[in-house]
């Protein structure tokens, strides 16, 4: 068996070697580094994929979220609702413009931001909420819309596990995630379902005139050289990693169709185990593009299976041991813990085991028999 990666990026290169050598050859040799060919091409060819109006590139999945909310001119001090069990950078820029977090609890079976919780956060003071695509898994976005249209607020995509992603509406409409919120942002880290070799982010949105000020934001403000017309930052994605994601964008709908089959065998071994909580689906297949493979485990020492998983060589992950509210950096007197029942359990249970696109069924076969002994023999 060869050696259980959490990522297996390697794996993944070697398939497509020759096409991304190609790739990144053709900019080394025009030398076109900062906002070249290959960034416009791929910002087309993400458009008809996504089919969004407009995709905007930046430097990595935070300032894409940072500059989605300085596009929509929001204010020192207005709230913006996101949930609590999620990674940092939703809250942290928030923060860093001034605003206010307010931070919820999520749905105890797709772990993605509670619609009720939502309802009951609003305040004269809301301006915006940031439902995040936690996993690869959709979250409601039907009610989040309604919800925002009734109480006039900003709708961020926080997509930065979640691309490619299907959202599948009651009357059976389907549309990419991504594309439903008055804007979104996406992370193309290394390890995301459609990652470059380094950073790299974008923004989707299909409203004109803000495409037209994202633009400027990402580009210190300008629209012609020295002449700056918004308040701007230095964010653009490099044309190295344009050029890497666009061979893997040809790609990306086969890898989330790996993923599927390796979440549906992990399923299918851990089927009828009362201790083992497979994730959730809602709705169609395509809804979840699992970006982690995360279970609940209870009435088990999760943490002592994180150790006996490292010690029998498969490398696992706790997303997220601490809850956003719990945080130094984001503590609130108005929170109180009754108000996170949800998320302070979901940091006791959780644990996302590999998942990428070169998992085979040997390394399943012995990664879910190792987790069912160990849950067996300790629960």
């Amino acid at each position: 068996m060869k050696k259980i990666q959490m990522v297996d990026l390697k794996g993944q290169y070697q398939k497509i070697k020759d096409a991304v050598d190609a790739s990144i050859t053709e900019v080394l040799d025009t030398t076109a580094y900062i906002n070249g060919p290959q960034v416009h091409l791929f910002q087309k060819n993400l458009e008809n994929y996504l089919d969004v109006k407009h995709v905007i590139p930046c430097a990595n999945g935070t300032d894409a979220l940072q500059i989605a909310m300085m596009g929509l001119d929001l204010k020192p001090g207005d709230e913006v609702i996101t949930a609590d069990f999620t990674f940092a950078a939703t809250v942290e820029v928030i923060a860093l413009l001034q605003l206010t977090p307010v931070l919820v609890d999520v749905d105890p079976k797709t772990f993605n931001i509670d619609v009720e919780a939502i309802k009951k956060a609003i305040t004269p003071n809301t301006k915006a909420i940031v439902p995040v695509h936690l996993f690869g898994q959709c979250a409601n976005m039907e009610a989040i819309m309604e919800i925002a249209e009734e109480h006039n607020l900003y709708v961020i995509e926080d997509n930065a596990q979640a691309i490619g992603a299907t959202y599948t509406y009651s009357d059976g409409r389907k549309t990419k995630i991504g594309t439903i919120g008055h804007v979104a942002s996406t992370s193309f880290f290394p390890s995301k379902n459609l990652g470059c070799y380094g950073d790299g982010g974008a923004i989707f949105t299909n409203d004109d005139d803000l495409a037209h000020k994202l633009r400027g934001i990402v580009n210190h403000g300008m629209y012609e050289r020295y002449h700056h017309d918004v308040v701007g930052v230095n964010s653009r994605l490099d044309s190295i990693q344009a050029a890497v994601l666009n061979t893997k964008l040809d790609h990306l709908n086969s890898y989330n169709a790996a993923r599927l089959k390796a979440a549906n065998a992990y399923d299918k071994a851990f089927e009828g185990h009362e201790n083992i909580v497979v994730p959730f689906r809602e709705g169609a297949p395509d809804n979840h593009v699992f970006h982690q493979y995360t279970l609940k485990v209870k009435d088990t020492n999760r943490d002592a299976l994180v150790k006996h998983l490292n010690d029998n060589g498969i490398p696992c992950g706790v997303y997220y041991p601490i809850p956003l509210h719990l945080q130094k950096a984001y503590k609130d007197s108005r929170y109180k813990e009754e108000d996170f029942v949800v998320t302070n359990q979901l940091v006791k249970e959780v644990i996302s085991l590999p998942m990428h696109t070169e998992l085979d069924a040997e390394q399943i076969e012995f990664i879910t028999s190792t987790v069912i002994n160990f849950v067996n023999s300790n629960s």
